[in-house]
């Protein structure tokens, strides 16, 4: 791992889109066993994976890592549970808004 530079590597992985009631989910699998960490990028290629109501799909694709570099590692893991906790906003009240 580079302080400075970043490196990518090609992986072979399996999208899965379901559009169905029980559930509305994309996942990607890597096949190799590849892991992605904090801080990295990845671009699956190929055209988007429409799945019609009740379907689920699962294709083969091509996908790219973007590893970051042990500065952007370290940036993600300090600042990452503030991007977090955005997420988690909310608030109790008995009032009723319309």
């Amino acid at each position: 791992m580079s302080v400075f530079s970043r490196r990518t590597e090609q992986v072979p992985c399996t999208v899965e889109v379901s559009h169905r009631f029980e559930s509305l989910h994309a996942h990607v699998r890597f096949n190799n066993g590849a892991v992605v960490y904090p801080g990295d990028e990845v671009l699956v290629h190929g055209r988007p994976i429409m799945a019609a109501y009740g379907e689920v799909i699962e294709e083969d694709r091509t996908a790219t890592i973007t590893r970051a570099t042990a500065l952007e590692r370290l940036w993600t893991r300090m600042t990452g549970d503030f991007g977090f906790m955005e997420l988690c906003e909310f608030s109790f009240s008995d009032e009723v808004k319309l």
